[in-house]
């Protein structure tokens, strides 16, 4: 049984596409594609697809992940491009690899965030973000389906800085208008409760009274595993490549720098 890891993207109006929506439309690409899928055993068997740390609905992604099960090799170059073009505009297979690791779901600590906030002085802005960060404990609020929920969103954010509409990093079709906006770089660790860059925007209006006219667009500009020493986000794919007897061409970078 081979396996293949792939990173896809979530643009544009795709962003409001759920997570069970995508795994519909990935299914249904599969099909097209004619990707010889291993299946679970069963009454009701299903492909074996394994899906790690989805992005919430309605924001964007530069970097999902998933891995799937074949019962016949097939070229992960190859595979991509057949996929990709099986799949709408927006949701984009930018890179495939063969597993030749474990735990690739272990290697996803922490990720990089963009958060667009339209409306909102770029000086206003960066006053929140140093209330935050000179802040030692930002209790924020979730509702959840045991009811509100409180909880410490400090701890877990890693970098938190502040630039302005000329410094975006997300894709065409997320970045701004003309508009002045300021845009926040967020680092994040993922832990238990996950915090999430919505959760950190609770934050900065409680510390800050930090509140926009229009709700944040936020973008995942990478996800991996987090470098105290060099502050970047790692490739999780970059082990699998990296054992890959075979020599390839450099893949699409996915590492991300975290904001000093």
């Amino acid at each position: 049984m081979q396996r293949i890891r792939l990173r896809y993207t979530k643009r544009g109006r795709l962003r409001f596409t759920s997570h069970r929506d995508f795994q519909r439309a990935f299914e249904r690409a599969l099909r097209r594609a004619e990707v010889p899928m291993a299946y679970s055993a069963g009454f009701t068997p299903h492909p074996k697809v394994s899906y790690a740390n989805a992005a919430p609905t309605g924001t964007g992604s530069e970097a999902e992940y998933l891995e799937i099960a074949l019962t016949a090799p097939r070229d992960p170059g190859t595979l991509r491009e057949l996929l990709d073009a099986s799949l709408p505009p927006g949701l984009d297979i930018v890179d495939a690899v063969e597993a030749r690791t474990s735990g690739l779901a272990e290697r996803l600590t922490a990720s990089v965030w963009e958060l667009r906030l339209d409306g909102v002085d770029p000086a206003e802005a960066a006053r929140a973000v140093a209330a935050f960060n000179a802040a030692q404990s930002v209790e924020v609020q979730r509702r959840t389906k045991n009811g509100m929920r409180t909880f410490d969103a400090r701890p877990a954010v890693a970098a938190l800085t502040c630039g302005d509409s000329a410094e975006t990093q997300s894709a065409p079709a997320d970045r701004p208008s003309g508009r002045p906006c300021a845009i926040l770089r967020l680092v994040v660790r993922h832990v238990t409760p996950a915090v999430r860059p919505d959760d950190v925007l609770s934050g900065l209006r409680a510390v800050a009274d930090l509140a926009p006219p229009v709700p944040a667009a936020v973008t995942r500009l990478a996800q991996g595993l987090f470098d105290e020493e060099t502050g970047t986000v790692t490739d999780p794919l970059a082990p699998d490549r990296e054992a890959d007897p075979a020599p390839t061409s450099a893949a699409p970078s996915a590492a991300a720098k975290a904001p000093a």
